[in-house]
């Protein structure tokens, strides 16, 4: 039985005892009992509510895998750590206009266009060499 059809129960049970509706002990079951439909109706509300919240949420969870794969492609796995924080190389560099030290991972050393310094915005190239890997021989 579910909860509509309990309240339905119960609302026979009140008739079938007959109870004056005008007495003091008939007003109170019979309020008790409209209560009772007024709450089982704002739990199925509440339940669709849920229900829809749900579907939106399993939407924003694909969308969130999608954007994943699109920006994190190029990452390689090795560089991530068991909690998905970044576990590659850092490398401390010293800004030659403002003598600011920060530190870049090795991907940003790579770049060709070279980066700028987060303190002065000073435009900083880097000439790396990449080793070749000696399985690639």
């Amino acid at each position: 039985m579910d909860l509509f059809e309990k309240i339905a129960y119960l609302k026979g049970l009140l008739e079938g005892l007959d109870i004056d509706p005008n007495s003091k002990e008939g007003k109170i079951y019979a309020a008790i009992a409209d209560v009772f439909g007024e709450i089982a109706d704002e739990i199925a509300d509440l339940g669709d509510f849920v229900d829809e919240m749900s579907e939106q949420v399993d939407e924003i969870d694909e969308d969130l895998a999608d954007l994943e794969e699109d920006v994190y492609e190029d990452f390689e796995d090795d560089d991530y750590d068991e909690d998905d924080e970044w576990d590659g190389d850092f490398y401390e560099v010293t800004c030659p206009a403002c003598g600011e030290s920060f530190e870049v991972d090795e991907e940003t050393l790579f770049e060709e266009d070279g980066i700028a310094c987060p303190n002065c915005n000073h435009p900083i190239s880097f000439d790396v060499e990449e080793e070749e890997n000696e399985n690639d021989e």
